[in-house]
């Protein structure tokens, strides 16, 4: 039935009386209408949560409405474009935490002014796909989809305007709703495991918390205090642009925002968590030069014998401390390489003993503020590359840089032989222990050349057999000879086949009567496990004599000796194993299968890096669960999209100031290997629990060492500039204290460096906490798909209250 009032006519037959009544009815409501419209008119519009934003870009009606009525507007358009932002600062669906654009200039590209406009639009931007295989556990992708929505004032568009839209209004809104729900929908489709466990990877990803954006978090704290509206012609100012959807200067009436409310909560937790952890300062003798390991006086009293260097070796305490070591009081950021190999700051390792006693052998004078390195080392007084240099006139075949690239330097003093093989494009792993020396391995690490702190004791050297290229000993007062040659026997396992000991001490070259005698021995021994003695040449520049001897390549000599002596290993005896495992006075057969490791010498330096090993078959499954040798190329592929795109470009890190860098679990060495055009080296860890590549890091012309993170790293406090760590903690505080392994963390680690953890978020924000706690800069988390990383640099701050380490007393 058709409505009365619309649709009724006229009737010229009703009585003129109604007739004009009716007129003036309608009169009297027309003119009402009128003064409604009059009154209730503005051109300034109501107070508008940001949420309404959605639903304002689909009145398109009312803004042409707005247009041909000439009513003013004055509206600016904030875009959260990510192609005008810094890849790192890129945010996506994973855990979000607000951060500040380090580059104001490019957002303020992002700002629009649009005159007949009211409405911003909505923007969506997907973060660069760096298409990465996750070759660890789906976990180490690092890719992120971001959807940014712009925020804007509409004015000049009054009450009756919103009125006569209502209902198209609530249409469009509905309509756009379910339009952004298909694409999250999308979104997450895309943003999920591809096949194989493979996943997209962006830049820094995700979730990004620099440092920085204490200021922001300022701003949009004291804007929610203000508890009142804000000036209803306000726009964006440019200022904002630099915000990264940072709540500064929208209109939230008297609520808080969700993201305010649980960044207050979150911190909260974290002000609760970090009271948990109570760091004091280690009260012990060692003082700021503290390694637990080394340090253990109450276990080193007790032991029966020191004949066998026994006081030397590890004795870790069955609780590692929790106490954080001081810091050397003058302490100065290390100097940057190249000029560290030359000198270093004296307060950073204030240690005279040393100079005093080697002082006119050019190992370490004290200059000044500086501690200076004016020659070499005993051995070569007038400079170590000259050494190095007549070492291959003298055996062509050692060809630093190409065919030897990996070895081993024993009692190594200062590591001046290593610090100059660099120039030779050669890795030193060089040690000596901690002993009457003083710090002689905390000197080498703080020039930023590689060492350990170790000894030649009753124990295997940490390291896999047939690994090395060449073993030096230049006056390392190692006896090499007694026992049966059982230390000799140890660099023969880790020598590989066809590699040369380079022995330069005293009994090559001088005619005392105990040079005579040991040289004696050392010829006889050298026979017996069929070294080749190559060439014996003196230096007459540093009035040193060298001697170099050849491991044999087959199993010939050895079934032709005479005397078995020193005897075969069993085939029960793996030359492998390392950790904690007594010394034997018996040779190793020299492996004879083509695809058995240590039958070929590795390609030449640097085609070793990337070659697959010869010896990694297609029928071996990898750690990653494929194929070996696919394994292996897919961890490198791997690292090196996430050093190049994150670690490089995307994280803000000045390489220029890194040197010392510690991977601490290397697995096949891809981090190490990405690295190998920046000015570091990396002291690749594979902890004692997980599969033993160690082999293959050596193979690829890098190395390492093995280690159990449930006790301290034998390294001097403060010589590392970076440490790296893929999902080593989730697994460690299985069976370790974390609290000891972050405190382990903190010993190594310099002033100023920085700690990169990749592992699941649990771990993630627990570590967070755990660093905060003492006072480290964190300058980047993210989250995606339950797995994080975190990015900190460690402060100068100690705790000023202390323990006393009763066994670490002398």
């Amino acid at each position: 039935m058709m409505a009365v009032g619309k649709y009724t006519r006229v009737d010229n037959r009703r009585s003129s009386s109604s007739y004009w009544s009716t007129v003036t009815i309608v009169l009297f409501v027309a003119l009402c209408l009128v003064g409604v419209w009059m009154m209730t008119s503005s051109s300034v519009v109501p107070v508008q949560n940001v949420d309404d934003g959605p639903a304002q870009e689909k009145k398109a009606e009312v803004k042409q409405q707005v247009a041909e009525t000439n009513y003013e507007t004055n509206t600016q358009q904030f875009e959260d474009n990510q192609g005008d932002l810094p890849e790192d600062a890129t945010k996506g669906d994973g855990a979000v935490s607000l951060a500040q654009s380090q580059n104001t200039d490019n957002t303020q590209d992002n700002e629009q002014n649009k005159s007949d406009d009211g409405s911003t639009e909505n923007g969506e931007s997907k973060a660069d796909d760096v298409d990465s295989k996750n070759v660890d556990r789906g976990s180490d992708s690092e890719t992120g989809e971001r959807e940014s929505s712009s925020e804007g004032n509409s004015e000049g568009q009054g009450d009756s305007e919103e009125n006569s839209n209502d209902k198209k209004s609530e249409l469009d809104e509905s309509q756009k709703k379910s339009d952004s729900d298909d694409g999250d929908n999308k979104s997450e489709e895309n943003s999920g495991e591809t096949k194989d466990g493979e996943k997209t990877v962006g830049d820094i990803e995700q979730k990004v918390d620099q440092s920085d954006n204490k200021e922001s978090e300022k701003s949009s704290d004291d804007q929610k205090e203000d508890g009142q509206v804000k000036n209803q012609n306000e726009v964006f100012p440019s200022g904002a642009q630099s915000e990264l959807l940072n709540e500064t200067t929208t209109q939230n009436g008297a609520w808080s925002t969700q993201a305010t409310e649980s960044k207050n909560e979150k911190e909260a937790q974290l002000s609760k968590q970090k009271s948990e952890y109570n760091w004091k300062l280690c009260n012990v003798t060692a003082g700021s030069d503290y390694i637990p390991c080394l340090d253990n006086w109450q276990a080193i009293k007790s032991l029966r014998s020191t004949k066998h260097y026994e006081h030397r070796e590890r004795h870790c305490p069955e609780e590692p401390p929790t106490c954080l070591v001081p810091i050397p009081e003058g302490y100065k950021r290390s100097i940057e390489w190249p000029k560290s190999r030359e000198k270093i700051w004296y307060y950073n390792v204030p240690h005279t003993k040393l100079a005093q006693v080697k002082g006119h052998q050019n190992w370490v004078k004290v200059t000044g503020e500086y501690l200076t390195f004016p020659g070499g080392g005993t051995q070569f007084k007038h400079g170590a590359l000259h050494y190095i240099d007549f070492i291959q006139e003298s055996v062509p075949d050692i060809a630093w840089g190409k065919r030897t690239r990996v070895i081993l330097d024993v009692g190594c003093g200062v590591a001046s032989f290593g610090g100059y093989l660099f120039d030779r494009d050669v890795l030193a792993m060089s040690f000596a222990p901690k002993d009457e020396h003083e710090a002689q391995t905390q000197f080498a690490l703080e020039r930023g050349i590689p060492a350990i702190s170790a000894v030649m004791g009753t124990q295997r050297l940490p390291f896999p057999g047939r690994v090395f290229d060449v073993v030096h000993c230049a006056r390392c007062r190692v006896p090499w000879h007694i026992e049966g040659g059982k230390l000799l026997l140890e660099l023969n396992r880790v020598l590989r086949p066809g590699g040369f000991f380079v022995w330069s001490a005293t009994p090559v070259y001088q005619k005392l009567a105990e040079d005579v005698e040991i040289w004696k021995a050392m010829s006889e021994l050298t026979k017996a496990i069929c070294w080749e003695l190559v060439s014996i040449k003196k230096d007459t520049v540093n009035g040193v004599g060298v001697a170099l001897y050849r491991k044999p390549t087959s199993n010939e000599c050895y079934e032709k000796r005479s005397q078995q002596e020193p005897p075969i290993c069993p085939q029960s005896d793996d030359p492998n194993a390392a950790w904690n495992v007594p010394l034997q006075a018996c040779m190793h057969k020299v492996p004879m299968e083509p695809l058995e490791r240590g039958s070929q010498w590795p390609e030449q330096w640097p085609a070793r890096l990337e070659k697959t090993p010869y010896w990694l078959l297609s029928s071996q499954v990898g750690v990653y669960g494929k194929p070996a040798p696919e394994d292996f190329s897919a961890d490198y592929e791997h690292w090196k999209r996430v050093v190049s795109k994150s670690y490089l470009n995307g994280m803000g890190i000045n390489w220029s100031s890194v040197r010392n860098v510690m991977d601490m679990r290397a697995v096949y060495g891809g981090f190490a290997s990405a690295l190998k055009d920046i000015n570091v080296w990396v002291m690749n860890v594979v902890s004692i629990d997980s599969a033993d590549t160690l082999p293959i890091i050596y193979e690829r012309g890098l190395f390492g060492i093995y280690h159990d993170w449930c006790e301290s790293f034998n390294t001097y406090p403060r010589t590392y500039d970076l440490l790296h760590a893929d999902h080593l903690f989730s697994k460690i505080k299985k069976r370790c204290n974390l609290a000891a392994v972050v405190a382990e963390a903190d010993r190594i680690l310099r002033p100023e460096g920085k700690l990169i953890v990749r592992d699941n978020v649990e771990t993630i924000s627990q570590l967070e906490s755990m660093v905060r706690s003492m006072q480290w800069e964190v300058r980047m988390t993210y989250s995606k798909d339950k797995e994080g990383l975190l990015y900190v640099q460690k402060s100068m701050w100690r705790p000023k209250e202390s323990v006393t380490i009763e066994y670490a007393i002398a």
